[in-house]
């Protein structure tokens, strides 16, 4: 039976569901799909990061499991609530799909093409938090089965930034010319839970948020 809260895509989708391997229920293609096609938009109700905290405490999860999805960081969408199909994308760490914000929207887009049969899956990513620990981490666990699997679907460890190192005046160098660099403002976490990132693409904002493995 359909759930009252399910809302049904305006066009045939280019997917079905069907048990995955990955977790659960997982969306597989019923016929090619082109790099760069959108194909489903993230539907979820629209609370704020504190609703979000109120109905889901990560820590006090056996394994994490919402369907939560940063929409900015005022705004959630929470699935577990409102949903379509989009809910049941699992994660993989070899991903073909990618979430990405357009208009205040969040939509599920190609990242190459894609054959029949093939499961849709986009990198969670979830934002690493300073205060995690190894047993916080152990909440994410991936179970993509991918040779590129990280055994997590927490976003890849980022090495640590070189120290700058004093610059050297050259030989023979022009009196008062000074070595020149760029610098780049690092993005914030967004506050709240751990937050999911995926790649932007020209014209389109990345999408940010927490979801479950679905099932």
């Amino acid at each position: 039976m359909t759930s009252p809260n399910f809302v049904p895509s305006s066009k045939p989708l280019p997917f079905e569901l069907r048990p995955s391997s990955i977790q659960g229920t997982g969306a597989f293609a019923t016929r090619r799909i082109r790099k760069e096609e959108r194909l489903i938009e993230y539907v979820g109700e629209r609370i704020n990061q504190a609703e979000a905290d109120r109905r889901y405490d990560d820590e006090a999860m056996g394994r994490h499991h919402t369907f939560l999805f940063n929409l900015d960081s005022k705004t959630v969408l929470d699935a577990g609530t409102l949903h379509n199909e989009s809910r049941y994308i699992n994660h993989s760490c070899d991903p073909n799909c990618e979430a990405l914000i357009d208009k205040k929207r969040i939509y599920i887009f190609a990242l190459r093409d894609i054959a029949v049969g093939e499961e849709l899956v986009y990198d969670y990513a979830y934002e690493r938090t300073p205060e995690m620990d190894a047993e916080s981490e152990a909440l994410y666990v991936c179970r993509c089965g991918s040779p590129k699997c990280r055994g997590t679907i927490l976003a890849p460890v980022k090495p640590a930034p070189a120290k700058k190192k004093a610059a050297k005046k050259k030989a023979g160098a022009k009196k008062g010319t000074k070595s020149a660099s760029k610098t780049r403002s690092a993005k914030k976490p967004v506050k709240g839970k751990t937050s999911k990132t995926a790649k932007s693409t020209k014209g389109k904002k990345s999408a940010g948020g927490r979801k479950r493995l679905a099932g």
